[in-house]
């Protein structure tokens, strides 16, 4: 199970964080990674990195906010490999406020970056993969998208709520031509970003009241959801929202 040799996967926002953790998982499965962010010396790290450990890894520069970028990327992976089997929407950003203050550019800018990237990804993308008859697309949400919070957060919350139901209603649409659509939720996890926040007392304290694993998820934890819901074996899985969270929405 989950051997993904000779299987192409594409990964948004893997110049750093999530995406970079997920794209090393993969490519210690056997799987050609697809690098793609717009940070392409950040994205040439990671590939050496990737490389040193006997992976394989291809960097493209991308900005999923640019539909000429995007279709340039897919035209980029297909050129050279001829298909590409799982794409993983995992590029985000937020611009916060509170609803009685936020701007007209911050809300654009979220959803933006963190909704309407993703359709556009996913219709460029799962058009090559309806023609394959097959394909795997994972869309990272957030437990935000699950449930509301008092941190002056209503875009970010919107966009990725939007995100776990426009992955639902495409599951339905791309199921008759062999493609999957799930999401992940991810909660609280270390990168890079978040390291100095998370690893204070007044967070861990947070934790304990919060988290009923009480604590935040540690680098690669993610990885595991993503080559299940990537894998040829799960098949039969799509339309699912699966939470990575510690147990967070499931205590609220």
């Amino acid at each position: 199970m989950f051997n993904f040799k000779n299987q192409i996967v594409a990964i948004t926002g893997s110049s750093s964080g999530l995406g970079m953790q997920m794209a090393e998982g993969f490519a210690e499965l056997g799987a050609t990674v697809i690098l793609m962010a717009r940070r392409i010396e950040k994205l040439e790290e990671v590939k050496s990195r990737i490389e040193q450990k006997g992976g394989k890894a291809y960097p493209i520069q991308l900005d999923v906010t640019n539909e000429k970028s995007i279709n340039k990327s897919l035209q980029q992976i297909i050129e050279k490999f001829g298909k590409v089997d799982v794409l993983i929407n995992n590029a985000g950003g937020s611009k916060g406020g509170s609803i009685l203050e936020m701007t007209n550019e911050a809300w654009d800018f979220t959803m933006d970056l963190d909704l309407t990237s993703i359709f556009k990804m996913t219709r460029a993308y799962a058009t090559e993969m309806k023609e394959k008859n097959y394909g795997r697309i994972i869309n990272i949400a957030s437990m935000y998208g699950m449930l509301g919070t008092n941190q002056q957060q209503s875009a970010y919350h919107a966009s990725k709520a939007g995100v776990i139901n426009f992955s639902r209603a495409v599951a339905a649409e791309l199921a008759p031509y062999g493609v999957t659509v799930n999401t992940i939720c991810p909660g609280f996890f270390e990168t890079e970003l978040t390291t100095e926040t998370l690893n204070t007392k007044e967070f861990q304290a947070y934790c304990d009241i919060s988290v009923p694993l009480k604590r935040f998820g540690n680098a690669g934890e993610l990885n595991s959801a993503a080559i299940f819901l990537a894998a040829k074996e799960s098949s039969y899985v799509t339309g699912i929202t699966l939470p990575v969270d510690g147990g967070f929405t499931a205590a609220k």
